[in-house]
């Protein structure tokens, strides 16, 4: 019995130890991230957090929502520029939780929930009702921002966005799967980022296939803040938050009089574009898709020129 509890004790000291080792990592990693990637933007108070946000360019406002672990430099690495060129003020935002927004907690993660922040941050500095533009998990955020705000929304450009239940989680997203509070926690404090970092590339691979990840994707596109204990959390709990909220929210989008379309790489490999795309444009009254031949999942960035002409028609032909 003596030999049985020294051989615990001494395996819960070494997992002590091992935490504590892995916790000083993950510090030395966050830190490292928030170096190359700083807070730039201006930073607006809501209820239950602040925004995030940087704003380009003069005329007609296009507000762009990114997707799962993502944040705004998404948008401002090529598409935000592109637009502002054409005549537009692009507002490319931190979606709550992420980058360097904040939000309160799980219950922030609900889509509704993200989409009354957003809509409330949009109240507060004023911005006219917007064509909002959705990536990704964005997609699914904007289209609840328009069926629960339709007062702040005049149109709708969503780029390979989530628009209904999947049976399945990406497998590149499994590891986001954590539904217990205390054990996500744990995890983004010690194991979580040094993983990251260790299997970044191929995660990056695996989101941008069959097109290549850019060189510069991890600083000017803003990669590396997912290098983070709150990356990892915000992403878990947006990825579970949606996989709850989605079955309810999604055919209620059949009831949107706003107008808008969908883009979507033929060749997308985190999301289908038949399940997610054309079913919902046939869902959505005087919604089309348009498809991009060869093309993957991060259009904002892989396709900016293509992206910027979807969403600047949607704009002119709503007005």
């Amino acid at each position: 019995m003596t030999t049985l509890l020294a051989v615990l004790l001494a395996l819960a000291l070494a997992a002590v130890v091992a935490a504590a080792v892995m916790n000083r990592t993950t510090r030395r990693i966050a830190t490292e991230a928030e170096r190359l990637v700083p807070r730039t933007g201006r930073v607006t108070p809501v209820a239950g957090g602040e925004i995030h946000w940087q704003a380009e360019g003069e005329g007609p406002t296009i507000l762009c929502i990114h997707g799962l672990g993502g944040n705004l430099r998404n948008f401002t690495y090529a598409l935000a520029p592109k637009l502002a060129a054409e005549g537009f003020r692009v507002v490319s935002l931190d979606r709550p939780g992420c980058g360097w927004s904040e939000r309160p907690g799980e219950e922030g993660a609900r889509l509704p929930r993200q989409a009354a922040m957003i809509a409330e941050f949009m109240d507060v500095e004023d911005l006219p009702p917007a064509v909002v533009v959705g990536h990704s998990l964005g997609g699914a955020v904007a289209l609840t921002l328009a069926l629960e705000h339709p007062e702040r929304v005049r149109a709708l450009a969503l780029v390979a966005p989530l628009t209904a239940p999947m049976p399945d989680s990406p497998v590149v997203f499994k590891g986001l799967e954590v539904r217990t509070r205390w054990l996500r926690e744990a995890l983004a404090q010690t194991l979580a980022v040094p993983i990251a970092k260790r299997t970044g590339e191929a995660t990056l691979r695996a989101v941008f296939a069959p097109e290549p990840t850019p060189e510069d994707f991890l600083v000017r596109g803003g990669g590396v803040l997912g290098l983070r204990p709150k990356g990892f959390r915000c992403a878990s709990e947006d990825l579970v938050a949606a996989g709850e909220g989605l079955p309810a929210l999604a055919p209620r989008w059949a009831t949107l009089s706003v107008p808008g379309g969908i883009l979507y790489g033929e060749a997308d490999a985190i999301l289908d574009p038949e399940s997610q795309g054309r079913d919902a444009a046939g869902r959505i009254h005087g919604f089309a898709l348009e498809m991009l031949p060869g093309r993957g999942h991060m259009l904002p960035i892989t396709a900016p020129e293509e992206t910027a002409a979807f969403v600047a028609r949607i704009a002119r032909a709503a007005g």
